[in-house]
């Protein structure tokens, strides 16, 4: 390992904090947009992630509205799963700032491909609602915006970590 001054070592940690910081926001955004769940706000009925529309309900639902909520698990699996990931990422990328031994490099690895799992599992879950509600002509509500950047972030943040983890190696 060679050894770096003190000017290298403070721009490595400061960029270790700006990504660490930049993927809590991104846990955060993406959290309160599946809490709330309304994505899309279209004429007639709001069909976002949580709600569910059953063929035995008063009054029944359509049979496309049915099938969208049967296929609506796969997009509130995936974009969960996707946060419990980034969390437990993040918890690793922590881990690895504030214990600096030897495997603090291989937990912050370890944390942003945990974080590259979680941009793979939110981006499938939001290009999921997408194409399902393609028909549907209304306008994306702040939330799934949210989401979105949620996506972005998890994806540069993994990427940025892994780069930087490479760099300095």
């Amino acid at each position: 390992m060679r050894s770096r001054n003190g000017s290298q070592r403070f721009f490595e940690t400061f960029l270790r904090v700006l990504i660490t910081l930049s993927t809590g926001t991104a846990i955060v955004l993406s959290s309160i947009s599946i809490c709330d769940g309304n994505w899309l706000r279209a004429p007639g009925p709001l069909f976002g992630v949580w709600d569910t529309c059953q063929a035995e309900k008063k009054p029944p639902c359509s049979e496309e509205m049915v099938r969208l909520s049967t296929v609506m698990v796969v997009v509130r699996t995936s974009v969960c799963l996707a946060v419990v990931l980034a969390i437990f990422g993040l918890e690793l990328m922590m881990v690895s700032q504030l214990c600096d031994d030897g495997h603090s490099r291989k937990r912050w690895a370890l944390g942003c491909a945990m974080l590259l799992v979680g941009f793979l599992l939110s981006s499938t879950g939001t290009v999921t609602y997408i194409f399902l509600l393609r028909d549907i002509y209304g306008t994306f509500t702040l939330t799934f915006w949210a989401q979105f950047l949620a996506v972005f972030l998890f994806f540069l943040n993994a990427s940025s970590g892994i780069y930087l983890n490479r760099l300095t190696a």
